[in-house]
């Protein structure tokens, strides 16, 4: 998984991610967006361009977020 989308997107919910992305990656779901790790190519325009700082790189996400990691895991095995 390349990037995740963690919990101040919940609340927040822009969208900006979804119109930069340039492989279409980027999927809603009930309550945030989620990153497709299959089809994402690492650019880092989703990162740059969420306006409250919800997306990081796997291996940056806060610990206290860490669990979105697992919960974008398993909204695509359930997809």
């Amino acid at each position: 998984m390349a990037f995740v989308i963690t919990s101040p997107c919940i609340p927040e919910k822009a969208a900006d991610c979804v119109d930069v992305c340039p492989v279409d990656c980027i999927v809603e779901g009930d309550d945030q967006y989620f990153i497709d790790p299959d089809l994402c190519i690492s650019c880092g325009a989703c990162e740059a361009a969420c306006p409250v700082g919800a997306v990081f790189e796997e291996y940056d996400v806060p610990l206290g977020e860490s669990h979105y990691i697992e919960k974008a895991i398993r909204f695509f095995q359930n997809a």
